[in-house]
């Protein structure tokens, strides 16, 4: 992860700490806004995304930048998260999206799916993603929308898929109980948080504050903001996660995995870069997946018939 900010949210003080009041909720989601408003995901930290924004190039250069990375802990067909995403059960089925960002996911889901929505805290993700179906000739709907108090109807959607949106809500349990709602009897859910493990977390936040000299200054889960994207990010242990979705759905499993980056402990730079073009993807999922070393926690939830 890059440093990224300053300063921590006021009052966002644990791993998965949630707000205490209605006033601080809407202060922490009025936060998330303005953020991801004026850093919207582009994989753009180091290098900037050189062609006109909102153009055909533009959103091909971001694909290349997210598919190759998600290559290094993902192996599906075709594209990497195919692995993932099924299209025979999606193809007649209506899909939602929480949390657009540019649109990579969404061009892929509204191709493969019979309906597509999608929905975003912020004004330029619903433009940019809007404008991406247009020009890749793709049908969908994309709203603003805050997932915690979604508009449409009980049992609109067969499938929901959030790729690293909903742990940066200001009240998770919320989103996931939305999820629920929306989603038909035997309907499904992929949606990926960030992992509390014992590398990515703590191994690697004490390394990195101890070197900027700030080990005693905060603690873990303060410190470890200052490298989050996002307003806020909340970090689930496997358990923690396990206990939070079986209290509203079948939980099919529930997956560790991240990129090479979360594997290389090296600050940001060439000399990280280049050790990690020498890790093998197979490896990198060794390490990531098998030995719970990666930062993203996937699971797959479902609703009972």
């Amino acid at each position: 992860m890059k440093n990224l900010k300053n300063e921590n949210l006021k009052g966002f003080t644990g791993p998965t700490k949630l707000p205490t009041s209605q006033d601080e909720a809407r202060g922490w989601q009025e936060q998330n806004y303005r953020w991801w408003q004026n850093n919207p995901m582009r994989y753009d930290w180091e290098d900037k995304v050189a062609p006109p924004e909102f153009s055909k190039e533009f959103y091909e250069e971001i694909n290349k930048r997210f598919f190759c990375n998600a290559a290094e802990y993902l192996a599906g067909d075709g594209n990497p998260f195919f692995e993932l995403i099924d299209r025979t059960f999606v193809k007649d089925k209506d899909v939602l999206e929480i949390g657009v960002g540019n649109g990579s996911h969404a061009q892929l889901l509204a191709a493969s799916a019979k309906s597509f929505a999608g929905i975003d805290l912020t004004d330029y993700a619903v433009k940019s993603t809007t404008e991406r179906l247009k020009i890749f000739n793709l049908n969908g709907s994309i709203q603003k929308m805050d997932a915690e108090k979604m508009t449409f109807p009980d049992k609109s959607f067969d499938y929901v898929w959030s790729w690293g949106v909903i742990h940066h809500s200001s009240s998770t349990e919320q989103v996931l109980r939305e999820i629920k709602r929306v989603l038909r009897p035997g309907g499904r859910a992929i949606i990926m948080v960030y992992h509390r493990g014992w590398w990515n977390y703590y191994i690697t936040v004490f390394v990195r504050s101890l070197f900027r000299g700030e080990l005693f200054k905060r603690s873990i889960a303060e410190n470890i903001q200052l490298y989050t994207d996002g307003a806020l990010a909340r970090y689930y242990t496997p358990a923690e996660w396990r206990r939070l979705c079986g209290k509203m759905f079948e939980i099919e499993k529930i997956e560790v995995m991240g990129p090479k980056s979360d594997v290389v402990l090296l600050p940001s730079g060439r000399l990280k870069n280049l050790f990690a073009k020498l890790i093998p993807d197979s490896v990198n999922r060794f390490f990531t997946r098998r030995l719970s070393m990666g930062t993203f926690l996937v699971s797959h939830l479902n609703v009972p018939n």
